[in-house]
């Protein structure tokens, strides 16, 4: 055991890459077998990654989940900004530029109102549940944009770290629903196109579960989606901590 220990320890990287390859090849039968497709593979491996960094917290009282976990360090690198930036990027090369421009005018404007009607649920939800400090209404309803967008407003005005784990919470349960009624709702709204693709990216945002549901829908979407939804992102931490934080303090 303390060969193997070592081992993984001094790869733990490699170790990293395994653990989540059998997760999600798990999660796609679990898929396949119990939901017939229904529920996508990503969405299920999404909830057992959730269920996996609660018990790996409580077994070590750490603050990293399952990376606090010596032979299972490699996730924290795995699942750190610099891997997650360069799969966006990597992601976005395969957009071809004459179906980005063909979304024009209603691909800028889906980010906008994306952005804009995500805050204002999450910053309703938040002033329903009793919250008043502009601070707290801001960084709940940044949350509900991206789960991204949530801890950069909240950090940027102050937020306190309860609050900042609850825009974190917010955004991850939407990113679940996107990802899970994305391929529910496809064919009802027309989402079989680039074009399609690109508005649906800017009015979810969420860059893991647009990516996640079009996987589901059609993996030739996936790019366009996951472009506009990058833009949502940044708009969205542009916007959090100047717009929309000023707004809601002339508002509370």
């Amino acid at each position: 055991m303390d060969i193997i220990e070592a081992a993984f320890t001094r790869n733990s990287l490699v170790v990293a890459f395994a653990v989540v390859g059998l997760t999600v090849w798990f999660s796609y039968v679990i898929s396949d077998k119990l939901t017939g497709g229904r529920i996508h593979g990503s969405a299920i491996a999404i909830t057992l990654g959730l269920v996996a960094a609660y018990f790996g917290g409580l077994a070590t009282g750490g603050g990293r989940g399952v990376a606090d976990i010596s032979l299972l360090a490699g996730v924290g690198i795995m699942g750190g900004g610099m891997f997650r930036d360069f799969a966006i990027v990597a992601t976005a090369f395969g957009v071809h530029i004459s179906e980005l421009k063909k979304a024009g005018l209603a691909g800028v404007i889906s980010i906008f109102a994306g952005v804009m009607l995500s805050f204002i649920v999450g910053a309703v939800v938040a002033v329903m549940f009793g919250y008043t400090d502009p601070v707290a209404i801001t960084t709940i309803g940044a949350g509900a944009v991206t789960y991204i967008v949530g801890p950069v407003t909240g950090a940027a005005i102050g937020a306190s770290s309860e609050i900042i784990a609850l825009s974190v919470a917010a955004g991850l349960v939407k990113s679940i629903l996107v990802m899970i009624g994305t391929p529910m709702v496809a064919k009802s709204i027309g989402l079989n196109n680039p074009q399609s693709a690109m508005v649906f990216g800017g009015l979810m945002g969420t860059t893991s579960g647009v990516a996640g549901g079009l996987a589901a829908t059609d993996p030739k979407l996936v790019p366009y989606g996951a472009m506009t939804a990058t833009f949502y992102t940044g708009l969205g931490c542009l916007m959090g901590p100047s717009v929309l934080f000023l707004t809601v303090n002339a508002i509370f």
